[in-house]
């Protein structure tokens, strides 16, 4: 018996145990608090305005929130009495004391004033960070990094998560370089837009917006997708500015200016810079060619050695007018002027079968470059409500002018190159948005984009005479009309976004010397939808789809010659029809106190995609087969990927965050050609391969406050249908130091610390086998210094004036 009541006590407390083990300790019960927060003049939300909640019989016991974009923001908070503080740069910050809150509350919307004493002074707060996560896109704010001091948009660039640029400028997103790149919402139609990126200093930049699968608000071109540059605007009250001197080594210098004057309505914006800027470079092709029966016939190795110096203006002014309470004006008026001069000189060895040295030939390109930009652009934007109620309006003109002028010598030749470009430019956009009661919005509009391009290429031979065979006029002539509307709303944890887009493009892309006129007139409904699950307030899962257009451009449809190598030359293909992409995504985003963690898997198929093919054309020189490298429409194309961005906040001094993108590419197609022979060659192209890239970036604050910054970024190799790409490696780091109270940053950095950022692959052909380098800057250091006037470190500014910075971008359904 008394066995049996042991056994029944211990059993019982057993149980106990149990159960409590599962429920845990006992919950503590919280209550939600909302609220928004605007600026009371202009009654626009003010962005990252910090809520802080301080129970007044636990001071300890502190919680609150940052404001969204929107202006508000969320807070869990145990049942009590709070002082309840409202901050925010600028303005003057507002106590609320002794609010007893026992269930969830509103406290409505709360109106910050300007505060004028601050205005003089210099306010350093917690930095925004400098990847922004969002559901649909991810914001990297240039302002806090040190690496791209002194740099170029393409450094910017190759610093974003998803986003790579190679050695030779070309931008990729998740791998695919059919990619749509955008300055402050508006395309960029230079014909070369690597070489263009190049030229803009990244002083200039404010911040960059990535779209992996844009709405149908967006511009149906693009891919893989959307790159916006958003270029500096101040918006702080009263006058103030930043000045940022530069120089490095190889010798690069320069000088910009970023000042801004805001009264009440007014608000005047001006920057203008100059830049100094060497770039040292180089690269190799060693070729082993075989006869029919498979033995070796002979080899060349190719050396090249390259420098570029380029001087660039660039200035922009423009002005902010608050015609009435909610209508706001800005006119802007951008000028670039960049000239510039190369030298490449190739060196040719040429060895027998045996690999004996049998003689040698030198190839010397020296040529000027000049460039001038000319925009004028509009935007209008009328508030009908405090509710989203808005119609948008952007107008904007351009004129862009490219001259080059290139003498080629060498061993046994000499030619001269000219290359003048004229490109016109209108374009005009409307953008309407009507919200529809609590969670729901209807948005429409209309975009029209005009543009003229004549490109005029010439190579001459040393009596003067023109080489008809490798000279032409392009005149390219592109009108695209579009409309779209879509619909938002949300059901309970459910948000939806329903959009369609029609684009209708007419083109005409005519060879005036030879008499050849295309005609390319096409229109497309391009659908999308987007559905988002709000998990809980820090966790969301999305799933979109969009179908995308590639338009081929510049560089891609050019017939001129890139004429520096004569046995491995380069030409646009004018004949190049546009691709044709769906686009499946699917994401989860999770936030906790330290981290923010987003991973998405995706899918794309490709109809017509555009792939660089090297052929031999049937021409020799000295003996050696020429090998032309160009444009065609592949076939298809079929991608799934699979990406993951984590940011790390580990402790106040040091922040971290990485990017990991793992994709496999699965192409089906052949091109056939006549070389200059007469033969009718067939190149199967057909390839499968899987890659991966991976990007570190860490940035930490070491003693007496110096900062300190590094990353790195690691390509893996690839199959190609004609070879295989090498894997790349490159490391940049940077430091920082502010002085004289703040109003003043030194820094320092280091690009491609190893010299090891080069492009190499392997391309085998028949009868011909290469092996390729190429590097288009080597290492380089810079050293900048940045003052600021009444104006903060973190160049956190008031929000007063309506977001549209997207190019149509209205809203940020769904959210």
């Amino acid at each position: 018996m008394k066995n049996l009541k042991f056994t029944l006590v211990l059993l019982s407390l057993f149980i106990g145990l149990s159960n409590y083990a599962q429920q845990g300790p006992p919950t503590i019960f919280k209550v939600k608090v909302i609220g928004k927060i605007v600026d009371k003049k202009s009654n626009q939300p003010l962005e990252d305005a910090t809520v802080t909640l301080k129970n007044t019989k636990n001071p300890k016991a502190l919680s609150g929130g940052i404001t969204n974009n929107k202006g508000e923001f969320s807070a869990d908070v145990v049942p009590g009495i709070y002082d309840i503080t409202i901050e925010f740069i600028s303005f003057k910050s507002v106590t609320i004391k002794g609010k007893n809150i026992t269930e969830r509350t509103s406290l409505g919307t709360i109106s910050l004033e300007d505060d004028a004493s601050q205005l003089n002074e210099v306010v350093v707060r917690s930095e925004k960070s400098s990847v922004e996560i969002k559901l649909d896109k991810k914001v990297y704010n240039v302002g806090q990094d040190m690496i791209v001091k002194g740099g170029t948009v393409s450094d910017v660039l190759d610093n974003v998560p998803s986003v790579s640029v190679d050695t030779e400028g070309n931008v990729s997103l998740r791998g695919s370089d059919n990619v749509r790149i955008l300055i402050d919402g508006r395309p960029s139609y230079a014909v070369n837009i690597a070489e263009a990126l190049r030229q803009l200093p990244a002083d200039a930049i404010d911040k960059v917006e990535v779209i992996t699968n844009p709405s149908a608000r967006y511009d149906a071109e693009g891919g893989s997708g959307i790159i916006n540059i958003i270029l500096k605007k101040g918006k702080n009250q009263g006058f103030n500015g930043t000045f940022i001197a530069s120089t490095g080594i190889p010798e690069t210098y320069g000088l910009s200016a970023n000042l801004n004057y805001k009264t009440e309505r007014l608000n005047y914006f001006t920057t203008a810079g100059y830049n100094h800027r060497t770039n040292e470079g180089g690269g190799k092709t060693n070729s082993q060619y075989f006869n029919d029966d498979g033995s070796v016939k002979n080899y060349l190795d190719e050396d090249r050695d390259t420098k570029r110096t380029n001087d660039g203006f660039n200035g922009r002014a423009g002005l902010e007018w608050t015609v009435a309470e909610n209508t706001y004006w800005t006119n802007a008026i951008n000028y670039e002027k960049y000239t510039g001069d190369s030298n490449d000189i190739i060196n040719y060895n040429n060895y027998d079968a045996a690999h004996n040295f049998t003689g040698s030939t030198y190839r010397l390109n020296n040529g000027d470059t000049g460039s001038e930009n000319v925009s004028y652009n509009s935007n209008l934007i009328k508030n009908f409500n405090d509710k989203g109620h808005k119609l948008t309006i952007d107008g904007s003109l351009s004129r862009n002018t490219d001259d080059s002028q290139s003498i080629i010598t060498g061993s046994n030749n000499y030619n001269n190159t000219l290359n003048n470009q004229v490109q016109k430019q209108a374009q005009i956009q409307a953008d309407y948005v009507l919200p529809l009661g609590k969670g729901s919005q209807f948005e429409a509009g209309y975009k029209g984009s005009f543009g003229d391009l004549n490109n005029q290429y010439y190579v001459l031979d040393d009596q003067g005479a023109r080489i008809d065979n490798l000279s032409n006029t392009l005149e390219y002539k592109e009108n695209i009309n579009a409309l779209y509307t879509q619909y938002g709303f949300k059901v309970n944890k459910f948000s939806y976004l329903f959009g369609l887009r029609w684009e209708d493009t007419n083109i005409h892309v005519n060879l005036l010397d030879t008499n050849d006129f295309n005609t390319k007139k096409y229109n497309n409904l391009f659908p999308s939808a987007f559905v988002s699950y709000e998990i809980s307030d820090q966790s969301n899962l999305t799933t979109s789809y969009s179908k995308r257009l590639t338009r081929p451009r510049g560089r891609f449809m050019n017939p001129a010659v890139n004429y520096s190598s004569n046995v491995n030359i380069f030409q646009g293909n004018p004949d190049l029809d546009p691709s044709l992409t769906d686009k499946f995504d699917f994401g989860y985003i999770k936030r906790w106190d330290k981290v923010t963690f987003n991973t998405s898997a995706y899918f794309e198929n490709t109809k017509d995609v555009f792939s660089f093919v090297r052929s031999q054309t049937g021409d020799l020189v000295n003996g050696v087969p020429v090998v032309k490298s160009q444009p065609i429409n592949l076939g298809h194309e079929q991608k799934y990927g699979f990406e993951f961005t984590l940011n790390y906040t580990p402790f106040k001094i040091w922040r971290v965050n990485s990017n990991f993108n793992l994709y496999n590419v699965k192409t089906t197609g052949e091109h056939t050609y006549t070389d200059t022979n007469g033969n009718y060659i067939v190149q199967n192209l057909d390839n499968q391969a899987n890659n991966w890239f991976a990007r570190v970036n860490s940035k930490l604050t070491l003693p007496y406050k110096i900062d300190w910054q590094l990353n790195a970024m690691y390509n893996g190799a690839q199959k190609t249908a004609q070879g295989r790409s090498l894997d790349q490696f490159s490391m940049n780091t940077a430091f920082s130091k502010d002085l004289m109270k703040d109003k003043a940053t030194l820094a320092f950095n280091i690009s491609d610390i190893f010299n090891t950022r080069k492009m190499r692959s392997y391309t085998y052909l028949d009868n011909q086998t290469s092996y390729s380098e190429m590097q288009f800057r080597k290492r380089q250091f810079n050293l900048s210094f940045t003052y600021r006037f009444n104006k903060p470190k973190n160049d956190k500014e008031k929000n007063t004036q309506p977001k549209n910075e997207g190019g149509g971008d209205n809203g940020d359904f769904p959210g």
